[in-house]
């Protein structure tokens, strides 16, 4: 038997074109002598198609897409589909998340998903009923293939962090006894993933005494980024053959072929850096913009957006701006310079002291004073953010603001100031791993992967000043964040435990930390929901990240 694995990056909403990447994939497939071509989940769609599914005008291109897809099919390859087909009756919802398979023939309707997430980014119940039975497809040659879909595979209660409720499909599909499980997923990244569903495909490839072919989509989606690294497992766990992440890619899987070699196995940090200079990349490029533009302070967070836009869009696509105060250190200005001219960036000195100035005489008549404390602080993020937005908008520019997880979750940010821009490139990147992340970058650990992402791979991007220096907004003399935070490794820990452990306040302080500290670091993570409604889209690489999957009331007691 052999299977093509096409590990594609579909843009969502464009059937015609998500189509055209399939029928190349299949001519791929073809070539290599392969007879099934397998997509992933809702591969006409690219997922997640949210609200596009309510439309009846794409439900009828759908059709009309599947359709041309059989005329163009003349070879002996058939294609694995992800589609998304309606129910009988008008009920809501009418629609099942499902596999058609297709071939020069026709297509058809061959596995529904059982088992729908509406947990965390996921909201699939939505949109879809659930299927029941299991799947299975015979070929010409007596083979039978059980075929499930993402979530399905999903069923260790001891392996994973959700267990929905709902049958097991690897135990309907075991009284099947298939020659081959296939999973077409659609599964976003975060760094534990990879190991997780390797375990899970190998549990299900040992409770079927069958190879298992887990294949998953790539790219970035608006806040998600699919990773890929789709790969089969035998039924005894070893691999027998291993896609590559973050990169778009079609293979062919001999079944009589031996055993691939053990993949190299990233460190986090690398997972980390490729997950954000993808979603970065893609994010761009599917809302239409070619260029970035970013301020620059001369600190770690606008340093590490710097290299990962570098990365993302390439050096002579990115720019950008330096705008000291009065209280912008020399060193962090020259920190920002050389940061600049490490990697080849385009950039800019606009001082805003005047602009400070016009503001405090502007507002003298209604603040007899003048701005005071942290209104004063607050004016000059916001004349920084009014000067970013101007020229991005000017020169049709991406924006990306620099702040981290950690500013984003006490409200330490500024609206319509640091908080400006279309894409919040590491607002789910705690300061602590922000940090680890920028050292990781400057080791020689990272050189194969720098080189590869086409930048420098030679010396520091980040440089050791601003590795090491105190982190601080400077919207004061002698300002540092920790007069008005607890330090960042204590505060990261609180938020990972309030945030994506769920862990009460009451139990955070039975396991060591200050009861009035967890009483005020609770209290700044309500009060600033406010802010993060209003936040720019951020790109989710952690099991809990702001955004789609963050669902707290503004207004709550």
């Amino acid at each position: 038997m052999r299977l093509a694995l096409a590990q594609l990056n579909p843009l969502v909403g464009d059937l015609h074109g998500n189509a055209s990447q399939i029928l190349a994939a299949a001519r791929q497939a073809e070539a290599g002598g392969a007879s099934l071509l397998l997509t992933p989940e809702l591969s006409l769609w690219g997922y997640p198609p949210r609200d596009l599914l309510l439309r009846p005008s794409k439900l009828a291109e759908q059709t009309a897409v599947l359709d041309w897809l059989v005329q163009q099919l003349n070879g002996s390859c058939s294609l694995l589909v992800g589609v998304a087909l309606p129910a009988s009756d008008p009920r809501t919802p009418n629609l099942f998340n499902s596999i058609a398979l297709v071939d020069h023939q026709g297509w058809r309707a061959v596995a529904r998903k059982q088992l729908l997430p509406s947990y965390d980014v996921f909201d699939e119940r939505r949109y879809f009923r659930p299927g029941d039975g299991a799947c299975l497809l015979p070929l010409e040659g007596g083979e039978k293939l059980g075929l499930t879909i993402c979530e399905d595979l999903w069923v260790e209660d001891d392996l994973q962090r959700e267990r929905l409720a709902g049958p097991d499909p690897i135990a309907a599909l075991a009284e099947e006894k298939p020659d081959l499980m296939i999973n077409l997923a659609a599964s976003p990244f975060d760094p534990s993933k990879p190991k997780l569903r390797r375990r899970l495909a190998g549990e299900a490839a040992a409770r079927l005494g069958c190879p298992v072919v887990y294949l998953n989509q790539v790219g970035g989606n608006d806040e998600l980024v699919f990773d890929g690294g789709s790969f089969v497992v035998a039924s005894n766990g070893s691999t027998l053959l291993q896609l590559p992440a973050f990169c778009e890619t079609v293979q062919i899987w001999d079944s009589s072929a031996p055993a691939a070699a053990a993949p190299r196995s990233p460190s986090n940090e690398e997972l980390l850096l490729r997950a954000l200079v993808l979603g970065v990349r893609d994010y761009a490029r599917k809302c239409g913009f070619r260029q970035a533009l970013l301020g620059l302070s001369g600190g770690i967070d606008s340093a590490l957006v710097a290299v990962i836009a570098a990365a993302a869009l390439g050096q002579e696509s990115v720019s950008a701006l330096l705008m000291p105060s009065p209280w912008s250190s020399s060193g962090s200005i020259d920190d920002a310079t050389a940061l600049a001219k490490r990697l080849a960036l385009s950039h800019h000195t606009l001082p805003i002291s005047g602009l400070m100035e016009a503001f405090d005489s502007g507002l003298s008549p209604a603040l007899a004073d003048g701005p005071q404390g942290v209104t004063a602080e607050n004016l000059q993020s916001r004349i920084r953010g009014t000067l970013l937005m101007a020229v991005a908008n000017q020169q049709g520019q991406l924006l990306l603001t620099t702040g981290n997880k950690s500013e984003l979750a006490v409200g330490y940010c500024t609206l319509y100031g640091d908080m400006n821009g279309g894409l919040a490139v590491i607002g789910d990147l705690y300061k602590t791993t922000v940090f680890r992340l920028c050292d990781w970058i400057d080791s020689p650990e990272a050189t194969h992967c720098r080189l590869d992402l086409g930048l420098p791979g030679e010396g520091e991007l980040v440089g050791a000043n601003i590795r090491s220096k105190p982190p601080s907004a400077e919207l004061r003399p002698d300002q540092k964040d920790s007069d008005s935070l607890p330090d960042y490794t204590e505060l990261d820990s609180l938020l990972m435990g309030l945030i994506q452990d769920r862990i009460p306040a009451d139990k955070l302080v039975a396991a060591g930390h200050d009861k009035a500290l967890v009483e005020r670091v609770q209290q700044l993570l309500s009060r600033a929901e406010f802010k993060r409604r209003q936040a720019a889209p951020l790109l989710k690489v952690s099991p809990q990240a702001f955004g789609s999957g963050w669902r707290l009331p503004i207004a709550a007691g």
